[in-house]
């Protein structure tokens, strides 16, 4: 089993900068792949980005390219999402999400974290 903490989340303003983390624990050698998903009030759940653990490639959705930034510390376990130029639309509940396999679908992930809040308002 894995676990997924995310932190980080909150509120700011459009224009502004938020930096999000997700620390897994247990067994985190079977993880291949990890990934952020977020889901926005009367929406559904989508894809924001995701990382292959091995050689830390990223790939990330068109809404958030060249704004959002995925990284991750190998010895801490951890994934981090630096995000800038927030907009409205970014408002949403952000989830972290690890995989056994390398994939960017929500149906691929086995393990999820219980969310974090981000809310862009003026």
């Amino acid at each position: 089993q894995v676990q997924l903490v995310e932190s980080g989340g909150g509120f700011v303003q459009p224009g502004g900068s938020l930096k999000l983390s997700c620390a897994a624990s247990g067994r985190t050698s079977m993880i291949d792949s990890m990934a952020w998903f977020r889901q926005a009030p009367g929406k559904e759940r989508e894809f924001v980005s995701h990382i292959r653990w091995g050689d830390g490639a990223t790939f990330v959705a068109d809404s958030v390219k060249g704004r959002f930034t995925t990284s991750r510390d190998n010895a801490n376990h951890t994934m981090y999402m630096h995000m800038n130029t927030l907009k409205l639309e970014d408002t949403a509940d952000y989830y972290c999400a690890a995989s056994h396999i390398n994939t960017i679908y929500q149906g691929g992930y086995d393990y999820w974290g219980q969310g974090t809040q981000v809310t862009v308002s003026s």
